[in-house]
C-alpha cells in the first residue's frame, strides 16, 4: 500500500469506543419484518424467536444516520437452540441503501446471516456478539478426510459466499466502513467483505470456525488490524491428513488489492492467510465488467504487517498470481506444508520475518518455509530460517495449462528469474542436525533451485555472501541445492530494501494472546467444527462395527448414562482427552443395535448416538494375478484355484499400510494362507436385520472397493451396487445411501483389491 493512502486511510480512523446512549427511545422488537427508520434502543424479550420467513431480515434500517443499539440482555434469536446449523435460515438485521449507520452492542443467534448490509457507505458496527449462526456438517472424521467438505470460494459475483455458507457479518458493496469489537463463534464464516473499500477491520475476534474468519472478494484499500482469526480451519486431522479444504482465517479473493493486515493473529487455519488473483484476472472467465481489462491485475499491492500465521494445516501464507505483494515481520511456525506459497508471484517483497519448523507434513514439491514456483524478482532479505524442512524452495516446472493463461502470460510468462536472497540467517537447531535425512529431497536444505526439463528457466539468482549459515552442513543438511546448469551469484545488492510506513490501528493485542494452544495439535475438528478449547467436546475417535470409541476433550469424564443394548466403559487417563468405549450385547448377533449416550463432564452434558452392527463377517483373502480391472470373471475364478485365508471378524476394518492380510492380528492364524503386500484381494460377506430407513455406507479404500446388497422382498430378490470405485487410487472415501421402506434381512457384500504400495479398507455402516 503506498504511504501516502496509508496516511489517509489512517486519519480516517475511528475513536475510541463510545459508551451507549441512555437518552436514546425503545423499540421492542416483537416479530419479523420491523423496520427503523429513527435512532433508537431495541428491546426483545428474554427466551423469544423470531424467523425471518422471507430471508428479508427480522430487524430493516430504512433510513440513513441512525444510531441503533441493543439493549442489555437483548438477544436477536432466528430459532431454538434444537436447530441444526445447517438448517438455519434468513437474516438478522439488514441494512440497505442506508448510509452512515451506527450498530452498537448487537447480539444476534439464529440465523443464516447474522447482519447482512448492503450499499451502506460509512457503516459503523461497535461490538457485536454474533453466534450459533450457519454452518455445514462436516462429513471428514479423524479417521479419514471426506472431499465433500472442500469449500468453493472461486465464485462469488453472486453472492455464493453468504447463500451457500452463511456469515456473522456480510458487508456488501459499501465504502468508508468501520467494524470492531465483532465477535463470532460457533459458525462457518465470520465476516465477509464483498466489494468493500476504503474501510477499517479491527479489534474483532472471529475465531474457531469451519470457514473463514474474514473473507474478502475484490476489496481494496482496507485495513485490517488487530484482529484474532485463529482456528479457522476443516480438514484437518493430525497426523492422518492435513488438507485445510480451502478454509482461512483471512481470505482474500478476486483482485484484492492495496490493503493493509497489520497485527492480527491468524493461528491454526486451514491457511492463515489464502490469497488468489481469481480466476477472472487469469483470464478463466470473462470480465465481470466487459469494458475493464482485469486480466493480470491480482490481489495486488498488499501489505501484511507483523502478523501471525503459524500452525496451519497447509500454508501460513498462500498468495499466488499477483504483484508488489510484501511480506514483512511476520511469524511463520509449524505449518504443515510451508510457510508463504507465492506460486505465480512477481516482486514480492519478504522481509525480516520469523520461519521455523514449516513442512513437517508436506506434500508435492512444496516443503518448507518459502515456496515460489514460477515467481520472478522475488527479494527475500534479512529472515530467520530456523529447522525448516527447506528454507527456500524455488522452481519451474512445466504448467502448461496455467502458463497456457492470459493471466500468467500479463504477469511475466512464468518466468524464475532475477530473485535477491540477502542477510538472512539460516539455522539448523543441533538436537535436529541429528535426526535429519541424510540424502534426496528429504535433506534438511536451506535453498533449493529445481528448473524443469531442458534448463534455462531458473535466471539471475543472487545469494549474497552476507546470509549467515548454521548447521547446514553435510551430511544431515546442505545449504544449496540446485539443478544442474542454474548459476548463481553471490554480490550484494546494489538497491535497498523499500521502506515500509505502516502503524496498526487498535486496542487489542492479540499476536501472541493464545499461546497456551501452539501447536498444530490443538486443531480438533468435529462434525460442526473446530473445538474452542473452552466446552466440553465429544467425538467419534473410531466407529466401526459393535465397537464405537468416543473422545472427550476438555474434561474429565464423570458419569455415563446409555440407553438401549449396549455396554459402555471409561478409559480417563492421567491426561486428556478421555475415551467413552460402547459395544453391543452379545445376544443379538446379527443386528443393529442403536444406542444413545450422555456422558456428564465438566459440568456440561454430552450427547451421542449410534447404531452398533453387532454382525460377523466372513472373510477371505488370497493372493491373484488377473488384473480385476480388466477381467473381472478371470480373477474371481482365479481366487477359486488358489488357498484362501479365511477369517471370522466383527468389522470390516483392515489398515494394512504398506503390508498385506499376513501382517494383521485378524489373519495370524493362517499362516503362508495370508497373502502379503500387494496385488492381494478381499471379498467379505454379512447378513444382518436392518431397520427400515436410511442407511448410509461408506468406505474408505485403496485400492478399488465395491460394495453390493441383497435383501429379500414379496416382489422378488433385490440387488443394489452401492459402491463401485473399481480403480487404483489412494485412499478415498466414498458413500452411499441405501433405503429401506421395512425392515429387512440384508446380505451385504464387499469385494476389494489392492495393486501396490499403501493399502486399506473400512466399511462403516450408519443411519443417516
Amino acid at each position: 500500500m503506498p504511504v501516502a493512502l496509508l496516511a489517509a486511510i489512517l486519519s480516517l480512523a475511528a475513536p475510541a469506543p463510545a459508551s451507549p446512549s441512555d437518552d436514546l427511545p425503545v423499540v421492542e422488537v416483537i416479530a419479523d419484518d420491523t423496520p427503523i427508520d429513527r435512532s433508537c434502543r431495541l428491546r426483545i424479550a428474554p427466551g423469544r424467536v423470531i424467523a425471518d420467513v422471507a430471508g428479508d431480515g427480522v430487524v430493516k434500517i430504512v433510513a440513513p444516520g441512525v444510531v441503533v443499539e441493543f439493549e442489555e440482555g437483548s438477544v436477536l434469536a432466528g430459532a431454538s437452540p434444537e436447530v441444526d446449523p445447517d438448517r438455519l435460515a434468513g437474516v438478522g438485521i439488514v441494512v440497505r441503501d442506508a448510509r452512515d449507520v451506527t450498530l452498537r452492542n448487537l447480539s444476534i443467534r439464529g440465523f443464516k446471516v447474522g447482519l447482512l448490509a448492503t450499499r451502506a457507505d460509512g457503516l459503523r458496527v461497535e461490538g457485536a456478539q454474533v453466534a450459533d449462526v450457519f454452518r455445514l456438517r462436516l462429513r471428514s472424521t479423524p479417521a479419514a478426510e471426506d472431499a465433500s467438505d472442500w469449500l468453493w470460494p472461486h465464485d462469488n459475483d453472486a453472492g455464493e459466499w453468504r447463500t451457500r455458507y452463511g456469515a456473522g457479518l456480510c458487508i456488501e458493496r459499501s465504502r468508508g466502513v468501520t467494524l470492531r469489537d465483532v465477535v463470532v463463534r460457533r459458525a462457518q464464516n465470520g465476516i465477509i467483505l464483498d466489494r468493500v473499500d476504503d474501510s477499517f477491520v479491527y479489534d474483532n475476534d472471529c475465531s474457531f470456525l469451519s470457514g473463514w474468519g474474514l473473507a474478502m472478494w475484490r476489496s481494496s484499500r482496507n485495513l485490517v488490524s488487530r484482529n484474532a482469526f485463529d482456528f479457522c480451519v476443516r480438514g484437518h486431522s493430525e497426523g492422518v491428513y492435513n488438507r485445510g479444504q480451502d478454509s482461512a482465517g483471512i481470505l482474500a479473493f478476486e483482485q484484492c488489492r492495496e490493503n493493509a493486515f497489520i497485527e492480527n493473529s491468524a493461528t491454526h487455519g486451514g491457511d492463515g492467510f489464502f490469497g488468489f488473483a481469481g480466476r477472472e484476472a487469469l483470464g478463466q472467465k470473462p470480465p465481470l465488467e466487459p469494458a475493464t481489462d482485469p486480466v493480470g491485475r491480482g490481489c495486488d499491492d498488499n501489505l501484511l504487517l507483523g502478523n501471525d500465521f503459524s500452525f496451519a494445516s497447509a500454508h501460513g501464507i498462500e498468495m499466488t498470481f499477483s504483484r508488489r505483494n510484501r511480506f514483512v515481520g511476520n511469524r511463520l511456525v509449524g505449518n504443515g506444508i510451508c510457510g508463504i506459497w507465492a506460486g505465480y508471484s512477481v516482486d514480492s517483497l519478504v522481509v525480516g520475518n520469523h520461519f521455523e519448523r514449516n513442512g513437517q507434513l508436506a506434500y508435492g514439491l512444496e516443503r518448507g518455509a518459502v515456496n515460489i514456483e514460477h515467481g520472478s524478482r522475488t527479494r527475500i532479505e534479512r529472515n530467520a530460517f530456523l529447522d525448516n524442512r527447506c528454507a527456500i524452495h524455488l522452481w519451474w516446472d512445466d504448467d502448461k495449462d496455467l502458463l497456457a493463461t492470459p493471466g500468467v502470460a500479463a504477469l511475466g510468462g512464468g518466468r524464475v528469474d532475477d530473485t535477491l536472497i540477502v542477510g538472512n540467517t539460516f539455522a539448523l537447531s543441533p538436537d535436529l542436525r541429528m535426526k535429519a535425512p541424510g540424502g534426496g529431497d528429504d535433506r534438511i536444505i536451506g535453498v533449493h533451485l529445481r528448473d524443469g526439463p531442458g534448463g534455462e528457466h531458473v535466471k539471475g539468482t543472487i545469494i549474497a555472501n552476507d546470509n549467515k549459515v548454521d548447521g547446514l552442513d553435510e551430511p544431515r543438511g546442505v545449504f544449496l541445492v540446485a539443478t544442474e546448469g542454474i548459476t548463481v551469484d553471490d554480490h550484494a545488492p546494489e538497491s535497498p530494501t523499500p521502506a515500509i510506513d505502516a502503524a496498526p490501528l487498535g486496542r487489542r493485542s492479540p499476536v501472541g494472546a493464545r499461546a497456551r494452544l501452539a501447536g498444530r495439535g490443538n486443531i480438533v475438528v468435529g462434525p460442526w467444527g473446530p473445538w474452542d478449547h473452552v466446552a466440553p467436546m465429544i467425538l467419534p475417535h473410531r466407529v466401526t462395527g459393535q465397537r464405537h470409541v468416543y473422545v472427550v476433550h476438555g474434561a474429565t469424564i464423570e458419569e455415563v448414562d446409555v440407553s438401549c443394548d449396549a455396554r459402555w466403559s471409561i478409559a480417563n487417563g492421567d491426561g486428556l482427552p478421555h475415551r467413552v468405549v460402547v459395544t453391543a450385547w452379545t445376544d443379538r448377533e446379527q443386528a443393529a443395535v442403536p444406542y444413545a449416550i450422555r456422558i456428564a463432564a465438566g459440568g456440561e452434558s454430552l450427547d451421542a448416538t449410534g447404531v452398533l452392527l453387532n454382525a460377523t463377517w466372513e472373510c477371505a483373502a488370497f493372493s491373484w494375478s488377473a488384473d480385476p480391472r480388466a477381467d473381472i470373471e478371470k480373477w474371481h475364478a482365479e481366487r477359486q484355484l488358489i488357498p484362501q485365508a479365511a477369517v471370522t471378524v466383527r468389522a470390516v476394518d483392515f489398515p494394512f499400510g504398506h503390508g498385506g492380510p499376513r501382517d494383521l492380528p485378524a489373519f495370524k492364524d493362517q499362516g503362508r494362507k495370508a497373502p502379503g503386500p500387494d496385488r492381494f484381494g478381499l471379498v467379505c460377506v454379512s447378513t444382518m436385520e436392518l431397520p427400515a430407513g436410511r442407511w448410509r455406507f461408506t468406505t474408505l479404500s485403496d485400492d478399488g472397493v465395491r460394495v453390493t446388497a441383497t435383501w429379500a422382498t414379496a416382489a422378488g430378490v433385490q440387488t443394489r451396487s452401492l459402491i463401485d470405485h473399481w480403480t487404483w487410487h489412494g485412499p478415498t472415501t466414498d458413500t452411499a445411501v441405501l433405503e429401506l421402506d421395512q425392515p429387512h434381512a440384508v446380505t451385504v457384500r464387499v469385494e476389494y483389491f489392492e495393486l501396490d504400495g499403501y493399502a486399506t479398507l473400512r466399511l462403516d455402516i450408519a443411519p443417516e
